[in-house]
Formats: C-alpha cells, sequence, structure tokens
C-alpha cells in the first residue's frame, strides 16, 4: 500500500515546507499605546506529544526519553511541536513536571519550529500563572482548553471573561482549545468569532469535528487573520477545505509525514489524492484516539521505533490482544511495515 499515495516529501529534506523564521514569528501588531502581540504563523501539522513515564516507575517522567523522542520529531515535516495537550495526560501531571517537560522541549526544539505549551488550569489565575511561567521558558504560543469543573456556570459570558483575561495578561499568542469530549463544553462558532476579535488570541483548535461551525468560523473571521486547527486527523482534510491551516493532531505522532503530505497536497489542488490519503488515515486516527487512546497512542510509538512507556493511573494499559489489532491497522494504513 505504501505504493498506493508516494511521499512528496522525504524527512531528510523537510525543509521543503517550512516557513522561514521571520514568517513564523516576529511579526508584531499595537493594540494599544502601551501593548504589543506578536502574531504568529501556525499553519502546518503538530503533534500533541505524549509525556513519557519511565518504564521503571510510572511516578516518574523520563526526561532522557523526552529528549529522544523530540529529536526524531526533529527529523519530521513538522511545524512545531505540542506540551502539554490532551495526549500529553497534563491532567496527571505536578505543576513542577510540566513545568521540566517545557524547559526540555524548548532545549531541544529547534528555533525555526514553534513550541505550543498547554497551560489551560480550572482557574483564570492559574492560568494567567501557568501561561506567563510558559513565556519565561520560550514557549511561542499558549494552548488553553477550556475550564470544565462548573460546568452549569459556564456560560459564554463567563468563558468569555476567562479567556479575554487570559490574553489581556499573556506574554505571548493565545490559542483557544476546545475538546468537549472530554470537557463537556463546547464553544459556539459566535463565542469563537467574538473572541478572535482580541489581538492576542490567534488561533484556535477545535476537536469536534463540526465542519459546518469550522466554516462559519473562516468565513466571518476571514480578513482578521484568525487561523482554525483541526483537532484530529480524522476531519484533517474536510477541515482544510473550509479553511483550517493545519492540525494538532495525535497521529502526527507516529504519521508526520503521511499527514503534512495530505496538507501539500490540498495546498497544491490536489483534492482526489489528499482525499485518498484523509480516508487512509481514518482507522489509524481512530485508534490511536478514540478507539485505544493514550495506551493506544504510546504503543503505536513503541512500534515506529519511539519511546511509549506506560500511562499513569487512572488510565490503563493496552491489552496485548489489542495491541496485536492495532499493529494490523497501522499495518494495512502502510504506517508499519506489513509481516
Amino acid at each position: 500500500m505504501l505504493g498506493r499515495i508516494g511521499p512528496i516529501f522525504q524527512a531528510s529534506n523537510v525543509s521543503v515546507i517550512y516557513r522561514s523564521l521571520s514568517t513564523k514569528s516576529c511579526a508584531t501588531t499595537t493594540t494599544t499605546a502601551t501593548k504589543k502581540y506578536k502574531k504568529l504563523d501556525v499553519s502546518g501539522i503538530f503533534p500533541p506529544i505524549p509525556t513519557p513515564f519511565s518504564a521503571q516507575d510510572p511516578g516518574k517522567v523520563d526526561y532522557d526519553q523526552l529528549r529522544n523522542n523530540l529529536k526524531k520529531w526533529n527529523q519530521q515535516p513538522l511545524s512545531g511541536i505540542v506540551v502539554h495537550g490532551s495526549n500529553g495526560e497534563f491532567v496527571s501531571l505536578s505543576e513542577q513536571e510540566r513545568v521540566e517537560m517545557i524547559k526540555v522541549a524548548r532545549e531541544v526544539v529547534p528555533a525555526d519550529r514553534l513550541l505550543i505549551a498547554g497551560t489551560g488550569c480550572e482557574g483564570t489565575h492559574q492560568t494567567i500563572a501557568m501561561t506567563e511561567k510558559a513565556a519565561s521558558l520560550g514557549v511561542d504560543a499558549a494552548l488553553v482548553i477550556t475550564p470544565s469543573f462548573w460546568k452549569a456556570q459556564l456560560t459564554p459570558n463567563a468563558l468569555e471573561a476567562h479567556y479575554r483575561a487570559v490574553a489581556d495578561a499573556s506574554p505571548i499568542p493565545v490559542i483557544l482549545y476546545c475538546v468537549a469530549k472530554n470537557t463537556a463544553i463546547d464553544m459556539s462558532a459566535e463565542l469563537v468569532i467574538k473572541l478572535s476579535s482580541h489581538p492576542n488570541i490567534i488561533a484556535m483548535k477545535d476537536s469536534g469535528g463540526d465542519v459546518t461551525k469550522f466554516a462559519k468560523i473562516t468565513w466571518e473571521t476571514r480578513d482578521t487573520g484568525f487561523q482554525l486547527l483541526a483537532g484530529s486527523a480524522g476531519f484533517l482534510y474536510p477541515s482544510l477545505c473550509v479553511g483550517a491551516v493545519g492540525g494538532v493532531l495525535a497521529l502526527a505522532n507516529i504519521a508526520a509525514l503521511q499527514l503534512s503530505n495530505l496538507v501539500q497536497l490540498h495546498s497544491n489542488g490536489k483534492f482526489n489524492e489528499a482525499k485518498q490519503l484523509q480516508q487512509r488515515l481514518i482507522d489509524p486516527n481512530t485508534a490511536v484516539t478514540a478507539r485505544f487512546g493514550v495506551s493506544g497512542l504510546k504503543a503505536s510509538m513503541e512500534m515506529q521505533g519511539f519511546y511509549g512507556g506506560p500511562v499513569r493511573l487512572p488510565l490503563l494499559e493496552i491489552s496485548k490482544e489489542d495491541k496485536e489489532v492495532l499493529r494490523k491497522i497501522l499495518q494495512n494504513a502502510a504506517l508499519l511495515p506489513s509481516a
């Protein structure tokens, strides 16, 4: 099956899809007499990387394995790295672990790639503090998940107040993060459009897969520079078709080349090839997200020569039987050699 969609990029020639550092990060816009905000280009593919816990002691983060994995991802056609996305099990990490993960990532991720860190907490003040800390460590943008504990009180007005307070205080650009499957908190297109007017809110990652919502947001913000990122590889292609600029995708941890190819095929107007590649990636994407979860993603990484390692309780390890099912899914999608 490898021959059906031939590789457009080689890992040794990843510069083909990179924009220069100047287009990635450096423009600033004055919005008040005293405040300036950076404008970032967040187009392309970003893996939300798993946290590597020690095989001997899952209570400890294995920072050496983190460095090794990051060096391998550096050889892939990626626009950057996301630390502390949902696949990073950030809700199971201490503040110190979150900070140390960011430190190590910034040491290893080169300056011409973006480092985005999840900084969302349940409280607005805590989110601001974590965002300021991430900025001080060299993070390029903050990915801020919706708070979710006070569900009944988290009205659109409350969410708007939260995000505006964070964006006002943040030294770095803010990316909204909506993952209603995990939080049970959705952000309507109308709310996102309102928040897009804030000069320090530059983008949104949405994991819901509502392409109609994507289309409405991209149309209403078409003149503002606001950017949308697909939150799952399962709907990357249709998202691109209605204006998304890329994705923060669990599958990118093991299929960076294929997903970057898909973006480039779409950009080049090769829509039928892009559609076929999207179709081929549906099953493996479902396997490492909804079906087998983080433990499945880590197992798939092990199959490709990355370090996956264990998950932390309350998550459970993938069974041997499911691991073999996962292996066959990856083989059928040409993400692993056939047996």
